[in-house]
């Protein structure tokens, strides 16, 4: 794979393009070149922070570098000299999440948002000249107005008044630096900001079907460079969404819950658009440099690329109808479509370019075969992916086909996290093209054999049967199908009659808003490694899973407690240090849920993914980023739970970089706004700064430990099996110590609080 080429083009023949045409600024496509991608290595680490590096930004010069840390403190860099310039105590209180530079404002004003709830501006031209020891700095504004964690921060191009603070409790907040500096203590009497632009604390969705009822704990959000009216969020369910500030209400005050507004577009794929797991949700989304795209990096899962509409032009929406309808077998009106017809062309050039086209094309379906014969099915899948995503429109309807079909069968042997899902659209698309061959009914049943679909299963096996009456393989399906469904109805008939009908299940999963208690929160100055990732930004979740059965018949008194069954308890801690419900005073929600009658409630469309980028490991912390590289955006970057972050080609999703960049996770990614190199943080305390200064191009590169020998295959294999594993299990004991659980004198499950430590 790495001889076949990429599709950026040959680096000398850009470099000739531009000295030729001088009015031709070749600059943007030779940043992030592939010849360049192929040479990164890390080129210097940047010490300066004590806690674990949460956030990083370039400004829009690319000159300096500001960081912020578990530590408290923002630290502000020299590109040039790579040496730390500034060190601002903030007098945050609580983990650095987001620090931003104002644009328009000479690099003077900066802002940070911390797990305080806070978000602080500073001015660093009242720190002249005191050097680079650390500056217990008064903050210019403070904005107190949050009750959960500031995970995100954005700002807009050419805009120096404005800032927008994403926070957990389910609001995004303008800040206008025109009309004031301070605001009172979230709680107080007096709180009345009138800055929440998207009150989302009832704007998250079980399922695209579903009206939006719980609070969405916002992750991430971004504006526009090129249509700064646009403002994507993503927090913790499966959807993005897209705003057009211009259609927004006026801003209101966090007294009065309101319905959320509506997006101008939900995204998300449509296999994860029906995912009712609570712990599914967004850690990063982003625009991609000219809008038209945007990216999305989920938790437990894989990174999507979907497309914004344009001028009413919608790419890949489907409905809630759409998605069940998915996996149903349902004939189309035309059972055998006529071949696609190739657009003849006269051309000399266009038909040399075709040849070309099919030629290679050959040769990646021959070393994809090989790979199949080998079992090295990523390869393989690679080259179908070369074939099908880059050169669709050259090799015709019937080399389509065999690969989309061909793809899907690869998908279902190799297993990894949504590969089923993967086989399934695949299968779609191929019998589109070709309603008349069993084989994409035969993969299709396979798929939803994987899926425990037997039903549908079945009936797409039959209709493979139908189409190829004698095939053997066909035969032996519909019997694995069979014996599958008698299995199933005979577990059936065995629960139903050894159950109990009191049976009862209940599940506690408000336990996601757990209040931090201040007085827990570790020094990670002082507490070496261990405490700086308690105290990081590891995604801490409560979610309960009770099954008790009740002793007796139907008529036994449910008020009982003596009851039996199994305890499924997962739990992730998130660090908040202060308390959704209450505020900072602790005192009680003065507004209630609006009631959304399920009757009368639409439900939206969503776009689904364009292109699905794997490899990487998304699990253990919910800030970890997916970016652009470059002014073109044509790669894609991720990082990763093995300390690893990988480089993806956009086009192809082909991998082409996996780089050693941290002792544990990866986090965040922010390419130079102008050259070729990136900086990436994490858990450890320094900041990495990667460029193209290998003598030989590789598809790995190590960090300060050395080169990574890594097998990237191997690599990525043991990511996927983090994700395949990533279910609930049981905890022991000593881990409830650390919590207690408020008594059942109402007989409903109360959130569990943290206890002193």
């Amino acid at each position: 794979m790495e001889n076949l080429g990429f599709h950026d083009g040959n680096l000398y023949n850009l470099i000739d393009k531009r000295c030729i045409d001088v009015r031709q600024d070749g600059s943007r496509d030779i940043q992030m070149h592939s010849s360049l991608i192929r040479r990164l290595s890390l080129e210097s680490e940047l010490e300066g922070h004590q806690g674990c590096v949460n956030a990083i930004s370039w400004n829009t010069k690319g000159t300096l570098l500001i960081s912020g840390s578990d530590d408290t403190r923002i630290n502000i860099w020299s590109y040039t000299s790579r040496d730390l310039v500034q060190t601002i105590e903030t007098g945050h209180t609580a983990n650095i999440f987001c620090t931003k530079f104002l644009p328009e404002t000479s690099d003077e004003l900066v802002v940070s948002g911390a797990a305080d709830a806070e978000v602080r501006l500073f001015n660093l031209s009242s720190l002249n000249g005191q050097g680079v020891e650390e500056v217990a700095a008064a903050p210019t504004a403070l904005f107190q107005c949050h009750t959960r964690r500031v995970k995100k921060l954005a700002v807009e191009v050419g805009n120096p008044n404005v800032v927008w603070s994403a926070s957990e409790d389910g609001t995004l907040r303008q800040h206008d630096l025109r009309e004031g500096t301070s605001c009172p203590q979230a709680g107080s009497s007096h709180q009345e900001c009138r800055n929440v632009l998207l009150d989302l604390r009832c704007g998250a969705k079980r399922s695209l079907a579903d009206p939006p009822k719980q609070c969405l704990a916002l992750k991430s959000c971004d504006i526009s460079s090129t249509r700064p009216h646009l403002l994507l969020v993503g927090g913790s369910d499966a959807f993005a969404r897209l705003y057009d500030r211009r259609m927004l209400p006026p801003l209101s005050s966090c007294q009065k819950k309101i319905a959320p507004p509506r997006c101008v577009n939900y995204f998300s794929p449509m296999h994860l658009s029906d995912y009712a797991r609570p712990s599914l949700h967004l850690t990063h989304v982003a625009f991609s440099p000219n809008s038209e795209e945007v990216l999305l990096n989920y938790s437990g899962e894989h990174i999507y690329l979907m497309d914004v509409a344009r001028a009413g032009q919608i790419s890949g929406q489907y409905t809630s109808e759409d998605v069940m309808k998915l996996t149903k077998f349902t004939p189309m009106l035309h059972e055998t479509p006529q071949p696609l017809a190739a657009v003849p062309s006269n051309s000399f050039s266009a038909k040399k370019h075709t040849a070309s086209t099919l030629d290679k094309c050959k040769k990646l379906l021959q070393f994809a075969e090989r790979s199949v014969d080998e079992r090295d099915y990523f390869y393989g899948i690679e080259a179908y992916n070369e074939v099908l995503e880059a050169h669709d429109a050259d090799i015709g309807p019937e080399l389509e086909y065999d690969c989309l079909c061909t793809r899907a069968a690869l998908f279902l042997k190799r297993k990894w996290k949504n590969d089923v899902h993967m086989a399934v659209r695949d299968c779609i698309r191929a019998r589109t093209l070709n309603s008349s061959s069993y084989k994409a009914f035969l993969i299709m049943s396979e798929a939803l054999l994987q899926l425990r679909k037997y039903k549908e299963a079945l009936d797409y096996a039959g209709v493979a049967q139908s189409l190829d009456p004698r095939n053997d393989e066909i035969a032996e399906m519909i019997d694995t199908i069979s014996r599958h469904m008698a299995d199933e109805a005979e577990m059936k008939k065995g629960s139903k009659g050894g159950a109990s009908k009191s049976d009862s299940r209940f599940k506690c999963v408000s336990v996601t808003d757990i209040p931090y208690r201040p007085g827990a929160t570790s020094d990670t100055s002082q507490e070496g490694p261990r405490s700086e990732r308690d105290d990081s930004d590891y995604d801490d979740v409560v979610e309960l899973d009770f099954e008790t059965a009740l002793r007796g018949d139907e008529g036994h008194d449910s008020g009982s407690n003596n009851t039996q069954g199994s305890l499924n308890l997962r739990v992730h801690l998130r660090n908040d240090t202060v308390r959704e419900n209450g505020g900072r005073n602790g005192s009680s929600s003065p507004f209630k849920t609006p009631q959304n009658s399920d009757l009368s409630y639409q439900p939206e469309a969503a776009i689904d993914m364009k292109r699905r980028f794997v490899g990487h490991c998304n699990m253990g912390t919910d800030i970890k980023q997916a970016s652009f590289l470059g002014q073109k955006g044509d790669y894609i970057a991720g990082g990763s739970d093995d300390g690893r972050w990988f480089i993806w080609e956009k086009k192809t999703g082909r991998l082409i970089k996996m780089l050693l960049g941290d002792d544990a996770v990866v986090n965040c990614i922010q390419s130079h706004p102008s050259d070729c190199a990136i900086a990436t943080s994490g858990i450890d305390n320094t900041i990495k700064i990667w460029t193209p200064t290998s003598p030989v191009p590789s598809i790995v590169a190590g960090g300060a430990a050395g080169p990574d020998t890594a097998d990237v295959v191997e690599a990525i294999k043991s990511n996927q099996q983090r994700l395949n594993n990533n279910c609930e299990t049981i905890l022991p004991f000593e881990l409830f110590e650390r919590f207690r659980m408020h008594e059942f004198n109402d007989g409903a499950l109360h959130p569990f609080e943290c206890a002193q430590s």
